[in-house]
């Protein structure tokens, strides 16, 4: 496929998805919570529903002996993914026992709703669709291939507040913290499961204990979370040299391949 075709599919399946997503996702989580009386249940079937035009695109845009489930990292090791998020997270679940009270105010549907199907299909579209497919099928390298995705994730997260000071601080964590899960998808052969479970596992955490209104956190929020991100990188760098693996991202492919 060249470049053009490759654009022109990759470009419209993105807009096609991200106008039915702004155009029908609130009606559809609306419609659904309403008919299943289960707020959680509308959340992830729209979210499905919306989520088909990437699929399609995935679909056309795959290697030819991928399945859409292998071009997104969905077919790989799910218990590895688990193990991962679940021991990395460990400084802010200790660090959050000790320090904040918990969140008596959380509802089995806003658990559900913020941290599973939020992380799983906000991994599906900024990692594996607007930064994978791009690192993966074309020559671009992590840093152009994540920079667009990585914007979008952190535009997206700027609703949790009206104050400039705070949106600032918003913007930053969250692109980096897109930054860190694409590298992370890199670097565990892009299985997904590996970013979906940090994912979740740092929302949970974050929501059951009384931290804070947003995703900026105070002083002690963050020290525990770059903890869960310093033994994230630290743990894959040494996982891969006991392993003898090579490292995806090196040199080069920084910029382009």
């Amino acid at each position: 496929m060249n470049k053009l075709t490759f654009s022109l599919i990759f470009t419209t399946g993105f807009a096609v998805y991200y106008f039915s997503d702004a155009s029908f996702f609130s009606l559809l989580q609306k419609e659904i919570g309403a008919f299943t009386k289960a707020t959680a249940v509308g959340h992830m079937l729209a979210y499905s529903i919306t989520l088909i035009p990437l699929l399609i695109t995935v679909a056309l845009l795959r290697k030819k002996d991928e399945n859409i489930f292998d071009a997104l990292g969905l077919s790989q090791n799910l218990l590895q993914g688990l193990v991962f998020g679940m021991v990395c997270t460990l400084p802010m679940l200790i660090g959050f026992y000790f320090k904040f009270s918990l969140n008596t105010n959380v509802s089995l549907n806003t658990i559900i709703i913020t941290t599973i199907s939020s992380a799983f299909f906000e991994e599906i579209v900024y990692r594996a669709f607007l930064f994978g497919l791009l690192y993966r099928l074309t020559k671009l390298g992590f840093l152009p291939s994540a920079l667009f995705g990585s914007l979008l994730f952190a535009f997206a997260h700027l609703y949790q507040s009206s104050d400039s000071g705070q949106l600032i601080g918003i913007f930053a964590i969250t692109f980096i913290g897109s930054l860190l899960f694409g590298w992370l998808y890199c670097e565990w052969g892009f299985n997904l499961w590996t970013a979906i479970f940090l994912h979740t596992f740092m929302n949970l955490f974050w929501l059951i204990f009384d931290v804070d209104s947003n995703s900026l956190g105070g002083m002690y929020a963050n020290v525990f979370r770059l903890l869960t991100v310093l033994l994230a990188v630290v743990g894959t760098v040494l996982y891969k040299r006991k392993k003898n693996l090579q490292f995806e991202i090196t040199g080069r492919k920084w910029v382009i391949k």
